[in-house]
């Protein structure tokens, strides 16, 4: 052979199926690139030395596993098409006397090809953007912006070997393939159609019964926790029977519009029909996974965005005042003595001195602790709950024990209370329906009134069960005989904390520098000895904001990145559907024009079908959307995200964004599939 054959046949295949390659490669470009940016960011050192950036790194090492798994499985999905398509090809080259290990040396050229142009490319623009990436992270993380081009040598070394891997692994499958197959089989493999698969009811009616269960957890599961646990086997469900409905119910759908005369027996209809029928099983198989990526990208799109413009809410939610001081005693007194108020004297003097004046002031004594309630009974012992039962963890409460005193003060109320009343406040409605209330073997105290609300103290944010909380007459009288109690590892079950907090008007940098001085001053105040502690926390909103921006812009920056990799290849799955079938639609569409079809009937018929391709997979993730959305909302609870407003309007925009995104490829996969079929790739549809 000439030196240079096999190179030269594998670059003028590539180059004569441009439309099957060009999509491919470019695909291939674009994993490469959001592979490196994505391996750059989570080691890059700039990130890693701002506040809040090493979360942010966290959750980008994440997204690294993912789009890894993603491209592997997805570039074999996409290489199928190319090889279905080529095999006659193939067939051609054996025919002529090409042998099978020649035919594999062509296909390891246009391996080294495609890997060549993909990986350098891709490295290149990953590298040019890998900058703009790193500043839009440190803008998220509102910190400063400096640019130099910086090239991370791990990153390139990491995305070499993965995407080598992967097109080894391709190669190798292609040449199994081929290997398998006799030069007939791959000569004639493309008039080689699917038996119409029968109509099987069984997995139809499959179908429906789990995607029912499925959208019943979905709606009906009330307790984040509980939403959480239940949350992947609903989305394994829903993946199931969006297989089955897809393939085995499209199936049965085709039957009976076929049975419809009047529908049927119309030319725009009859042969789109007919040819979903005939080759369903793919097709169904094909809009599955399509209508699952749409699901996919809506569901991450519209939570990360959420998530991200909420994380105001959020960071207030977890700190209520500006500054929160948390001091944990072990002993009533110590919270009651002059300590408090030489707490309240330091951050006085630190305030004066910066010119600023505290407001909003949060002040108040509280005994926390979990507790399992059962028939008005609160037990601290926690072993009562029922192992292994799920539904028993519903019962358990964070139990919050404050003076009425304190409650009257904070809510500016008026409420009075015998010694055996009691107030309740639930973080849920309805959440407690007894008329007593009492604490292991305490006495039992009516239950006067529930009140509607409580202040904000930041702990119901970062708890994932409800909150129960008591307001009693007497604090200290309440709670003598229950200090005692102890948890399983014999440590006090019931924990004593008086909350101090307030509000500031000044920007983050003077928030932080008083924060920090309040903190130097209390390091000098804490204590603790055998039978009596005394521990200060600071917190501080300004100096959590990074924090709380590195973790929901991280999730915003994933989200949005893994987002945009299914559209890629939803599209691509698509484009490839519809070019793959054209090419073997164009010889029926040829003799329908022989027999009489116009041009104006191949438009119709091509129009109807590829509406359903299309718009099919897309109204069914929008069902899925809408049934999964009180299950994502109740998972956006964890994060403290409450806005349910903010939700319905980011998830309403996000589906209508991308159904603009979706109408737009339809109109170029249309107009692809049209010019193949009729043979003029001049007219559009």
């Amino acid at each position: 052979m000439k030196k240079g054959f096999y190179s030269k046949l594998a670059w003028t295949g590539i180059r004569k199926n441009k439309k099957l390659y060009t999509p491919y490669i470019l695909t291939c470009i674009g994993m490469v690139m959001m592979f490196y940016i994505v391996s750059f960011l989570s080691i890059s050192d700039i990130l890693n030395s701002m506040p809040g950036g090493d979360t942010m790194q966290m959750m980008l090492g994440f997204g690294c596993g993912v789009i890894g798994v993603f491209a592997l499985i997805f570039l074999f999905y996409t290489n199928s098409f190319l090889v279905r398509r080529r095999k006659k090809e193939f067939g051609l080259y054996n025919i002529l006397g090409m042998g099978k290990w020649n035919l594999a040396r062509v296909l390891l050229w246009e391996s080294l090809i495609i890997a060549g142009i993909s990986l350098a490319i891709g490295l290149f623009f990953g590298i040019v953007f890998s900058k703009f990436a790193e500043l839009a992270m440190i803008n998220i993380l509102s910190a400063e912006i400096t640019f130099s081009l910086t090239i991370a040598p791990q990153a390139i070394i990491q995305t070499l070997a993965l995407f080598a891997g992967i097109f080894l692994l391709i190669l190798l499958n292609t040449l199994r393939q081929i290997h398998l197959t006799n030069p007939i089989e791959l000569l004639h493999s493309e008039n080689v159609g699917e038996k119409p698969p029968k109509a099987n009811w069984f997995f139809a009616l499959a179908g429906v019964v789990i995607l029912g269960g499925a959208y019943y957890l979905a709606v009906s599961i009330e307790d984040p926790i509980m939403a959480m646990l239940w949350f992947f086997v609903a989305v394994i469900m829903v993946i199931v029977a969006t297989y089955l409905l897809f393939i085995s119910g499209s199936v049965a759908v085709c039957r009976i519009l076929q049975k419809k005369k009047n529908y049927y027996y119309k030319a725009n209809h009859f042969v789109s029909v007919s040819s979903m029928a005939y080759r369903m099983k793919r097709n169904g198989a094909g809009l599955a996974s399509i209508c699952i990526l749409c699901t996919m990208v809506l569901v991450m799109v519209s939570s990360t965005v959420c998530l991200y413009i909420g994380t105001e809410d959020s960071l207030r939610a977890y700190y209520p005042r500006n500054i929160c001081l948390d001091t944990q005693a072990s002993k009533i007194s110590t919270i009651d003595s002059e300590t408090t108020e030489r707490i309240r004297e330091l951050s006085d003097q630190v305030l004066l001195e910066n010119g600023q004046k505290g407001k909003n002031t949060l002040d108040y004594r509280v005994a926390e602790f979990p507790g399992y309630i059962s028939d008005g009974v609160v037990q601290t012992d926690q072993s009562s709950v029922p192992t292994f039962q799920l539904s028993a963890y519903s019962d358990v409460w964070q139990v919050f024990v404050i003076s009425l005193d304190d409650y009257n003060r904070l809510m500016g109320q008026q409420e009075t209370l015998r010694d055996d009343e009691v107030l309740i406040y639930t973080t849920i409605e309805n959440g407690y329906t007894e008329e007593t209330i009492a604490i292991d073997n305490a006495k039992p105290m009516k239950v006067k009134k529930a009140v509607t609300h409580f202040t904000d103290n930041g702990i119901d944010a970062v708890e994932t069960v409800p909150s129960l909380y008591i307001f009693v007459p007497d604090f200290e009288q309440y709670l003598a005989p229950l200090m005692d109690a102890t948890d399983d590892n014999g440590n006090p079950a019931i924990e004593l904390h008086w909350f101090y907090g307030f509000d500031l008007e000044c920007d983050d940098e003077i928030q932080i520098q008083i924060y920090r001085q309040i903190q130097n001053g209390l390091g000098q105040l804490s204590f603790s000895s055998e039978d009596d502690s005394f521990v200060i926390q600071c917190e501080s909103v300004a100096n959590e904001r990074q924090v709380f921006y590195g973790l929901y812009g991280g999730l915003f920056f994933l989200g949005i990145l893994l987002g945009v990799v299914f559209i890629f290849a939803a599209v691509l799955i698509i484009y490839y559907k519809q070019i793959s079938e054209g090419y073997e639609d164009q010889s029926r569409f040829e003799i329908m024009q022989k027999v009489g079809m116009t041009q104006k009937d191949i438009r119709k018929s091509i129009n109807s079908q590829v509406l359903t391709v299309f718009f099919l997979p897309l109204i069914a993730a929008g069902i899925h959307l809408c049934f999964a959305f009180p299950l994502i909302s109740k998972l956006l609870t964890l994060f403290n995200l409450t806005n349910l407003h903010l939700l319905i309007l980011t998830t309403i925009a996000c589906y209508l964004i991308f159904t603009l995104f979706y109408m737009l490829v339809y109109k170029i996969t249309s107009k692809a599939y049209y010019s193949i079929v009729s043979g003029i790739g001049k007219e559009a549809v």
